[in-house]
């Protein structure tokens, strides 16, 4: 393990469970697995800033100081956010470590879409199933583990496989993708010039992707800062907190990012219901 400092605003805990990645996996001795591609990590928390992480730094550099933005001064962003809303700046507070995670946007695209209607215990599950079926094998020192399927991968998948996997009725909706994706009807790389209101549209032709999902593609897997995924958890900050007046355009090119504390603040808020019955993150 090589040892790193990370100066800014950065919590392995916050991250992982902060819906908006799916494979993270947190091992009873404190450390936590990240798989981007086919890249696998295993970071550690040693003491304050400090972190011992399994890859060289080479790949650290290429790969996985991307993958948690950190070229961005969240610390910054909390100071340019203060006074805009109370409730961005208690959120702002809670989610402190917090950070928008830069996915790979196939994985998002497909992700997201089997998200629709699930917990996400849920979505990790479906999301394991598909990734052990269909996609390669990574040995590890602690496990093995499994890159997500492409495209080309997934279109040999059946209808009654796919189900297998836990999709229900979102099968139509990946296989519509996978069609457009391996025909070239989409190109995810190259969607990545697109502007951004080109790239929410070209998403939105996607069969079952709608404004959320299309908006949560942008945002996670094209690093589309600016874009605000609107679930249930956001409308009602927007009418139950901010009395029906949507705060996010207040936060211009980094009103993405203030979603996710809001998001992760909102669900933590009701971890305890009203009724006592604690609920799951």
């Amino acid at each position: 393990m090589i040892k790193i400092h990370i100066e800014d605003d950065f919590s392995l805990e916050k991250i992982a469970i902060s819906g908006q990645c799916f494979r993270v996996k947190r091992f009873e001795n404190g450390v936590y697995r990240f798989i981007k591609g086919c890249h696998v990590l295993y970071i550690e928390k040693i003491g304050e800033g400090a972190y011992e992480i399994s890859c060289g730094m080479e790949e650290w550099r290429a790969i996985w100081e991307e993958y948690f933005d950190l070229g961005r001064d969240y610390g910054g962003l909390r100071n340019r956010a203060e006074g805009k809303s109370e409730y961005v700046r208690l959120a702002l507070n809670c989610g402190q470590g917090l950070r928008v995670l830069r996915q790979d946007p196939w994985e998002m695209l497909i992700t997201f879409i089997i998200s629709q209607r699930k917990s996400i215990p849920a979505i990790s599950k479906s999301v394991e199933a598909l990734a052990r079926r269909y996609g390669r094998p990574v040995k590890t020192d602690y496990e093995t583990v499994y890159t997500f399927p492409g495209p080309k991968e997934l279109s040999c998948a059946t209808e009654e496989e796919l189900s297998a996997c836990g999709l229900g009725y979102r099968v139509s909706y990946v296989q519509d993708a996978v069609r457009q994706a391996v025909s070239g009807l989409i190109d995810l790389e190259g969607m990545a010039q697109l502007e951004d209101e080109q790239l929410f549209d070209v998403l939105l032709g996607i069969r079952g992707v709608g404004r959320k999902v299309a908006n949560c593609v942008c945002l996670f897997g094209y690093g589309r800062m600016s874009r605000v995924p609107v679930d249930v958890w956001i409308s009602r900050v927007i009418e139950e907190e901010c009395q029906g007046k949507d705060p996010f355009p207040l936060f211009g090119a980094e009103a993405g990012i203030i979603q996710q504390f809001v998001f992760y603040y909102k669900r933590n808020q009701r971890i305890i219901s009203d009724n006592g019955v604690k609920e799951k993150i």
